[in-house]
This record gives structure tokens, C-alpha cells and sequence, in this order.
């Protein structure tokens, strides 16, 4: 079973923990998708298109990096975090790599200054 197919299973019965109105259909529904493709996704027998893919990260409060294994973290719920990406983005394209060595640097050198707990 490929990852989108197990994270979406995963995501769906641990909705259907506290919900029982998680079912293949519900979510299905939510997706504005038959019952039948969302079961293939579950699957793995079928690949859903980016606007569904979309709609899967909207419904399950993750990002599609994590639907598509590329990141195991669910989503981006910090601020901090949310802040950073912000400013990283504003860097422009040339100076990328020049920044990220000294972003990694100054991390690296907090770590050693506070200790890694």
C-alpha cells in the first residue's frame, strides 16, 4: 500500500474514533467523490486529481506533503513555524542557498548554546 493510500485510511479512522460518521461514504461525500474512488484511494488502486488532493489536506487539517509521505508532520500549526516559512519566502531566489547555510548555521549554534532538549 503506498502512502497516500495508508495516511488517508489512517487519517479517516482516526477521525472515526471520536466520529462514527467516518465512513468511506462520509468522507467520499465531504470530497464530492464516489464512495467507490475514495475506497480505491484507501487502496491505492486509484490516484485522486490535485483538486481532490486538495480537498483531502482541507478535510483532514494536513498538508498535502504529509498525504504524500514528504513530510511526517500533519500540518503546520505553529506560529513560530508558520512566521518563518513566511519570511523564507520573501528571500529572494538567487540568495536561497547562501541563506539557507546561515539559517542552518545559526540553528546549529543555538542547539550547541542551549543544548538539544
Amino acid at each position: 500500500m503506498d502512502i497516500l493510500a495508508a495516511r488517508l485510511k489512517r487519517l479517516r479512522e482516526e477521525n472515526k474514533a471520536s466520529n462514527k460518521d467516518w465512513t468511506q461514504g462520509y468522507v467520499a461525500d465531504k470530497l464530492n467523490v464516489a464512495r467507490t474512488s475514495y475506497t480505491a484511494y484507501e487502496n491505492g488502486t486509484k490516484q485522486p486529481t490535485l483538486e481532490t488532493l486538495l480537498n483531502m489536506a482541507d478535510l483532514f487539517d494536513v498538508t498535502i506533503d504529509y498525504l504524500l509521505g514528504r513530510s511526517i508532520q500533519k500540518n503546520i500549526n505553529d506560529d513560530f513555524v508558520k512566521e518563518l516559512t513566511e519570511l523564507i519566502q520573501l528571500i529572494p531566489e538567487e540568495k536561497i542557498n547562501e541563506s539557507k547555510i546561515k539559517l542552518l548555521a545559526y540553528a546549529q549554534g543555538l542547539v550547541d548554546a542551549y543544548g538539544s532538549n
